[in-house]
């Protein structure tokens, strides 16, 4: 695979400008690091979405009474 130097950067840069268009551009790369951030938080070990938090439990009742 050839690599891509400054040329053809720039072409692709032209291209994703008029595809999205200049508006929306920041919108897009905004929504792709928030993307990636969750992603990499979801990645972390030790943290685990079916950990309960104190809180969390105190709210709960319990279901054998």
């Amino acid at each position: 695979m050839p690599n891509i130097g400054g040329p053809e950067l720039l072409i692709i840069l032209a291209i994703v400008i008029l595809l999205f268009g200049a508006t929306k551009l920041p919108g897009l790369a905004k929504s792709m690091g928030e993307s990636i951030r969750v992603f990499r938080k979801e990645l972390k070990p030790g943290e685990s979405k079916t950990e309960k938090t104190p809180e969390a439990e105190q709210g709960e009742k319990p279901s054998d009474k």
